[in-house]
């Protein structure tokens, strides 16, 4: 869907809400601000980090890397990236697309992007604190599971 026929839905959404109780919209407005405030911290760095990152490594270099063309190196090296990155959703998603735009290939996307979301190396230590070790692995390897499995569907897609 088009990023301006959301937004053209959202503004009509705004305006019915308006019209139906200002003050409660005025609330949600408000309450979304102060979200976006506790989150601009956190979102404004990975974005640049983000912008930095692919301003460096130029398009080839992602081909080369995570094009379809490095197989299932490049699905490999997908996989472990996202499993030992920290990166939250909203943030990782249009670093897909943005992969994607400089000449990545969709499995090695969908590996890097499915392990970013279902496996957390980095974040092992606070989830083993308070799930215990062996729900953690146990999640972790269900995750990583459902990564290959879901890499060889899109790969098999394609």
């Amino acid at each position: 869907m088009n990023g301006s026929i959301l937004y053209g839905i959202a503004v009509i959404l705004l305006i019915i809400s308006l019209v139906k109780s200002r003050e409660k919209t005025k609330k949600a407005l408000v309450k979304a601000g102060k979200s976006a405030l506790k989150l601009a911290p956190t979102l404004i760095p990975m974005m640049i980090m983000m912008g930095a990152i692919l301003a460096i490594v130029n398009a080839q270099f992602i081909s080369r890397v995570f094009g379809s063309g490095s197989g299932v190196y490049g699905v490999i090296l997908g996989l472990i990236l996202g499993a030992v990155a920290f990166v939250p959703s909203f943030v990782a998603f249009p670093l897909g697309a943005n992969l994607l735009q400089y000449g990545a290939g969709y499995p090695q996307v969908a590996g890097f992007i499915s392990t970013l979301m279902a496996v957390g190396v980095i974040s092992f230590g606070v989830e083993s604190k308070y799930f215990g070790v062996r729900t953690s692995i146990i999640r972790n390897l269900l995750g990583l599971f459902a990564s290959i499995v879901f890499v060889i569907l899109v790969w098999g897609l394609m």
